[in-house]
């Protein structure tokens, strides 16, 4: 479980503007801001503001491999 937090911490860290994403919640987009705990992102139909911890880890990297 720790592994797993530890992860999940330095995805969150690691995000930077233009990363395609999907949230836990399983919305597509594209990061357009970062802030200190939330993030903008660009979906379809506008921007949405978050939290970095509603980005799934797995998902977006599941994401990033297929592309």
């Amino acid at each position: 479980q720790q592994k797993k937090a530890k992860q999940e911490k330095e995805f969150e860290a690691g995000l930077k503007v233009g990363d395609k994403i999907i949230t836990k919640s399983g919305l597509h987009g594209k990061v357009s801001e970062i802030a200190e705990t939330t993030v903008v992102i660009e979906t379809m139909s506008g921007k949405l503001k978050m939290e970095r911890s509603a980005i799934s880890l797995e998902l977006t990297a599941a994401l990033n491999k297929k592309a």
